[in-house]
């Protein structure tokens, strides 16, 4: 990913005519942002633990590993890592509020709730009433691999309860979570599962800011979620391999040695910058571009306000 970032700041606050000035017709605001990351479930406070270099990496204790279920020779094996990026409250969801019964939330995959009630606050902060709102919001998103799917509902399932067969489809498929949103946001615009693997969420604001260039939508939610459960476990080290043999992840540095596995979600509600400035919108950040390339990894080049 290329960039150009600066401290965050509200654009209104700048000199308008300046601004105007250097609108291009292919600019792209950002006027809503919402996170939920290991250590954070703000945006105030992940820039917090950015400046401040927080390691977010959860070590776990033997005990703790052994309660949900790992054994004693994988917990013994040298190569076996106890860390992990573990979000809080996954558990967590107020089905209530999206007019879902309580059976529909426990079979929904965990990442479609986060994504939802995420989807839902992205849209408050940019200062938006979906049902108020008098043009069309486009989703363009993609969820990780489902194991909650795997661990915890295969081992539920009823074959003699056919309406679980379906709730079951329409909650835990990836392609179905744009579409939900859509549903109970009443959002309008266009509603595209995106999956490029690594490159999901990138990859998923490239298309939406294609999608408002084109006029296909007035705003567009994009973004990605992936949430491991089990959240509590750690991995096998293997020699060669991208993890981390010692649970940690020294990005961009000499002593760089791999990657932790972790969850985590992000979304930014996008609107054509021009549109942005004549409704008065705060604009926490300006996508001057963005392209695909071969291996369907999405570059952006951003300004932020200074």
């Amino acid at each position: 990913m290329d960039s150009q970032l600066h401290s965050p700041h509200t654009i209104g606050n700048t000199n308008q005519d300046t601004v105007q000035d250097t609108v291009q017709d292919t600019d792209i605001a950002i006027i809503g942002i919402s996170c939920q990351f290991p250590g954070a479930t703000t945006v105030e406070m992940f820039w917090q633990n950015l400046q401040a270099g927080v390691e977010s990496i959860a070590n776990f204790s033997p005990q703790e590993l052994l309660a949900t279920g790992i054994s004693t020779d994988l917990l013994n094996n040298p190569d076996y890592v106890k860390a992990n990026g573990k979000l809080a409250d996954i558990e967590g969801f107020d089905a209530n509020f999206f007019d879902l019964s309580a059976r529909e939330a426990e079979l929904l995959d965990p990442q479609h709730r986060l994504f939802l009630e995420r989807a839902w606050e992205a849209i408050e902060r940019a200062g938006y009433y979906p049902s108020t709102y008098a043009g069309s919001i486009g989703v363009y998103a993609g969820v990780g691999t489902n194991t909650y799917l795997l661990n915890n509902l295969y081992r539920q399932l009823d074959p003699a309860q056919p309406v679980d067969d379906f709730q079951l489809l329409i909650g835990n498929d990836k392609d179905f979570l744009p579409t939900r949103v859509s549903y109970q946001l009443n959002l309008k615009g266009p509603s595209v599962s995106v999956q490029t693997a690594c490159s999901t969420s990138l990859v998923a604001v490239h298309l939406a800011c294609q999608s408002l260039l084109n006029g296909e939508c007035d705003m567009a939610v994009a973004g990605g979620v992936s949430i491991r459960v089990p959240q509590t476990a750690g991995y096998l080290y293997q020699a060669g391999m991208i993890l981390s043999p010692d649970g940690h992840c020294r990005a961009f540095d000499a002593n760089a040695q791999g990657t932790v596995a972790g969850s985590g979600l992000g979304i930014v509600v996008l609107k054509r910058l021009a549109d942005a400035l004549s409704d008065g919108d705060r604009i926490d950040a300006v996508i001057k571009g963005s392209a695909i390339n071969m291996m369907e990894q999405s570059k952006w080049a951003i300004r932020l306000p200074v």
